[in-house]
């Protein structure tokens, strides 16, 4: 093996270390330690035990817990469904109650629960807690969503290198058609599997449908106009985009509150958390919620990735590409594809 063919083997092994490294650093940042971050938390009614609970429990946690006091029972219940709060703790001597939302994120819900069961144990009482939401049977967990967003996400950046460099003799405006036309095929392959056959999601098909089709075209135009100026770097380029930073920070697995402040900041425009916080408000929280500010997020990255496409194609016309053989493809592509 020659010199010139370890250079050419080692420029290709690049990528997936790097890729590596990403994931190491983004999945082991985001996910091995979840440590309450401004956790939003209530105790129910107005006595001054109550402030008092309040008040001890916020001295405990310092930045951990943001705790406050609603004066009945039906506002925390409010609050929850407006994904205000994450817990509401009910006292009471004989039977205290903890009212969760776990449709907005289980895990926060059982963090919230770890807070609260410490002062009913205290009381030696047990803790009844009551879930203010409904799922489907078939996403008990509630990250149903979340399986459906790395399933769209795959397919949309995977379908980027292909088109990119299959299609690299085709003008970008038949591309970015070939693309929109692709995310349409992802986001009824991902709809169907988790709806009819999983049961992940059992109402608003055509509402999903259009949220999953808006959110994979946004990934496919953004790397179909990347791929013009980063060529073989695409692929490590939208993994970074699309699944370092995106399925960390979407809040399928943690929601800020139990990330530290860098993923917590990214959630809240970053397009797999528009996507997975979309869908909950959408389906378990009717449709308010943060709702529209999610879907306009989505429209923002579709209207990045027609700008990138707009600036990709007037860049290619202005500059005449070098010929693309048939060898170049299928490195291109078989690298892809093996990532």
């Amino acid at each position: 093996m020659t010199v010139t063919q370890l250079r050419h083997l080692a420029g290709h092994l690049l990528t997936p270390l790097l890729m590596c490294l990403g994931m190491a650093l983004a999945y082991l940042g985001a996910f091995h330690q979840p440590t309450p971050n401004h956790l939003a938390l209530a105790v129910v009614g107005d006595s001054p035990q109550s402030m008092v609970l309040a008040q001890t429990m916020k001295d405990r946690g310092g930045a951990g817990v943001d705790i406050i006091t609603v004066p009945t029972r039906e506002a925390a219940t409010d609050l929850l469904r407006e994904r205000e709060l994450v817990g509401a703790y009910v006292p009471d001597a004989a039977r205290p109650e903890l009212l969760v939302a776990t449709a907005s994120s289980d895990t926060s819900a059982m963090a919230a629960e770890v807070a609260f069961r410490s002062v009913a144990d205290h009381q030696g009482v047990p803790l009844t807690v009551t879930d203010v939401t409904t799922k489907p049977d078939g996403d008990p967990t509630g990250q149903g969503l979340f399986f459906l967003l790395v399933a769209l996400s795959v397919g949309a950046y995977g379908s980027v290198a292909v088109i990119g460099a299959a299609g690299a003799t085709l003008r970008m405006r038949v591309r970015a058609a070939i693309g929109v036309v692709t995310a349409l095929v992802v986001s009824l392959i991902g709809v169907v599997v988790a709806g009819p056959v999983f049961g992940v999601i059992d109402s608003a098909f055509a509402s999903v449908f259009g949220i999953a089709w808006l959110y994979a075209t946004g990934i496919i135009l953004i790397g179909i106009g990347l791929h013009t100026f980063l060529k073989r770097w695409t692929t490590l380029a939208l993994i970074t985009l699309f699944v370092m930073l995106n399925f960390t920070t979407s809040g399928g697995v943690y929601r800020p509150e139990l990330q530290n402040g860098f993923f917590g900041a990214l959630h809240s425009f970053w397009n797999g958390a528009d996507f997975v916080e979309g869908l909950r408000s959408l389906l378990y929280f009717d449709g308010g919620a943060g709702f529209g500010a999610r879907l306009g997020g989505l429209f923002g990255w579709l209207a990045v990735g027609v700008l990138l496409v707009v600036i990709a194609g007037k860049y290619e016309r202005r500059h005449t590409p070098a010929p693309v053989t048939a060898r170049a493809i299928e490195e291109e592509i078989g690298e892809s594809v093996a990532v």
